[in-house]
């Protein structure tokens, strides 16, 4: 296969899938996300652009999956171009002094831990000319954002370290701030919010692309 290779992690709804849309056209996507149905959503509407797709359903927060995906990218193609880290934990808005012990760890689970497996993973295959892609969404200390915000801000920093360990050698690491979009997980951050001001996801998807991919 010629075409270029994207893997999305989070693809099955939100800017995940709207990224995976915009690619179609010019990556073959191998799309990861635990709900089967969405994914097989997606591959509908992936094909109806002309694109093709893998869909992977499966649990981020699960090494020996992660482990199996990665060697099957390698196996069947052998590098991967982009890595577009889109998955996400958004624990209940809580007090610090309410925060649950269940949603604490999911959420270092699925924000913390599972971006730090698979970037060791996923590096080999990005390999010196490959992108990997992070998406900031700056919660730490506001109020009420204590486990959201807390591990989302753990996400980011270890991207940024690996930003900054790889501007010599590759693979290259961006970070990009998306507008805010009516997604299901601003929908659980604030309910009943008026969301016509709020940035269509595939509106900010082909906002987003030049910087992705140049």
């Amino acid at each position: 296969m010629t075409q270029k290779i994207a893997l999305i992690t989070g693809a099955s709804r939100g800017l995940g899938a709207a990224l995976a849309e915009a690619l179609a056209p010019t990556h073959h996507i191998v799309a990861v996300a635990r709900t089967t149905g969405a994914l097989e959503e997606l591959d509908d509407r992936i094909k109806a652009l002309g694109g093709s797709a893998t869909l992977a359903p499966m649990d981020i927060t699960q090494t020996a999956a992660m482990a199996t995906l990665c060697r099957g990218i390698h196996d069947r193609w052998g590098h991967l171009d982009l890595w577009l880290h889109t998955a996400i934990h958004a624990a209940p808005l809580t007090p610090a002094s309410s925060v649950g012990e269940k949603d604490w760890s999911k959420s270092i689970a699925v924000n913390a831990t599972a971006p730090s497996i698979l970037i060791p993973y996923v590096a080999p295959l990005l390999g010196q000319s490959g992108r990997a892609v992070f998406f900031d969404d700056p919660r730490a200390g506001e109020k009420f954002f204590g486990s959201y915000g807390a591990t989302k801000a753990a996400q980011m920093a270890l991207a940024r370290s690996w930003q900054a360990e790889t501007v010599n050698t590759g693979p290259g690491v961006k970070i990009l701030a998306p507008q805010a979009m009516p997604t299901a997980l601003r929908a659980r951050f604030f309910p009943g919010e008026d969301r016509a001001p709020l940035a269509d996801t595939h509106d900010e998807a082909a906002r987003l692309l030049p910087e992705i991919v140049n």
